[in-house]
């Protein structure tokens, strides 16, 4: 856990002074946020801006993890990561001060895993991406055993409409059917669903 690679996502404040209060904090939670990561033994690969070039450059570190660091309304950056981690889903926690019920509901639609709300002691770090990750983890689970599912049910629909077809063409039994799918599938060396749609491609080929 503690040699993730971490890529750091910062929102900049536009300050007309540099005794401007809201930078002075973000700046002390930025800083809090890296003696955290870096007492905890996390490897900071990059502190980025949210910029358009967010994506390319998350595809091009492709670090274990996200924090962004926000001072307030982060839609912006969270549009910038959800394109960056569109292909490749990583797990983001999101520092910030913005404590509406409407941006955590955002955030968490756009897939962060954490979202903490002011208050960021250096101490606190480790705890809170443990969490985020185990959350991350159990999520992508959820998705794997759903995509599973889905895939399984998309190849048994292909299976049933392969023995349909030569049900009817060769006026084979439900029985006989299957065990001609499944002896080409032997003999192809192919899973029965891949032989089952070569056969409907077939069909759908000769009419």
């Amino acid at each position: 856990m503690g040699n993730l690679r971490i890529v750091v996502v910062n929102t900049v404040i536009s300050a007309e002074d540099e005794n401007d209060a809201a930078l002075l904090l973000q700046a002390e939670r930025g800083s809090a946020l890296r003696i955290g990561l870096l007492e905890a033994g996390y490897n900071i690969v990059a502190s980025l801006p949210a910029d358009l070039y967010l994506p390319e450059r998350i595809a091009q570190l492709q670090p274990d993890m996200i924090i962004i660091d926000a001072d307030s309304d982060a839609r912006d950056v969270l549009e910038h990561i959800v394109i960056a981690t569109r292909d490749e889903r990583r797990p983001i926690v999101l520092f910030t001060q913005d404590n509406k019920t409407s941006s955590m509901e955002a955030a968490m639609a756009a897939g962060v895993s954490a979202y903490i709300v002011a208050g960021l002691q250096s101490e606190r770090v480790k705890p809170v991406l443990e969490v985020a990750m185990a959350r991350f983890r159990q999520e992508q689970k959820l998705l794997d055993e759903l995509s599973d599912t889905r895939n399984k049910l998309a190849e048994r629909k292909v299976v049933e409409r392969a023995k349909g077809l030569l049900m009817s063409r060769h006026r084979m039994s439900e029985e006989q059917a299957y065990q001609k799918l499944r002896s080409m599938a032997m003999n192809k060396n192919l899973k029965l669903s891949e032989i089952a749609q070569r056969l409907l491609d077939v069909e759908d080929l000769l009419g």
